[in-house]
């Protein structure tokens, strides 16, 4: 039944197995349709971005309960070069890289609560909450 999951993320083989397993443990929490999809993008989003930025990190997925909710939560963490601006980060357009730069926001529309925490030099750690509707 329900477990926590974690994904060494450092190559984009990694990303495909967090999708995958991100939409495993929603299936089993009760998630179906378009929130199966959110959650499997909002997953690729920040694995890409541990991808590009850090090199290697790691996604942890575990079912949440908060009262009588039930979500899942995605904690992605690396202990990459961090994010000198986080207001610019989480803006639609931005990039760092040649990407679209919708990772993080994109990532933070897609699901119920999102949550960085960042310091440079040291890493970046991501969280984001679905919940059951």
């Amino acid at each position: 039944m329900e477990r926590e999951a974690r994904i060494d993320i450092t190559s984009a083989t990694d990303i495909v197995t967090a999708r995958q397993k991100g939409r495993g443990l929603a299936i089993e929490l009760g998630f179906e349709g378009s929130d199966l999809t959110v959650i499997a993008t909002a997953i690729s989003e920040i694995a890409r971005n541990i991808i590009e930025h850090a090199e290697r990190g790691q996604i942890v997925l575990a079912p949440v309960h908060q009262g009588s909710r039930r979500g899942l939560a995605i904690v992605a963490q690396d202990q990459g070069p961090g994010i000198p601006d986080v207001g610019q980060a989480m803006q639609y357009g931005f990039s760092s890289r040649k990407g679209l730069g919708v990772g993080l926001p994109g990532a933070k529309w897609l699901m119920d609560e999102f949550d960085i925490e960042t310091k440079v030099g040291k890493g970046t750690v991501v969280t984001m909450k679905k919940w059951l509707h």
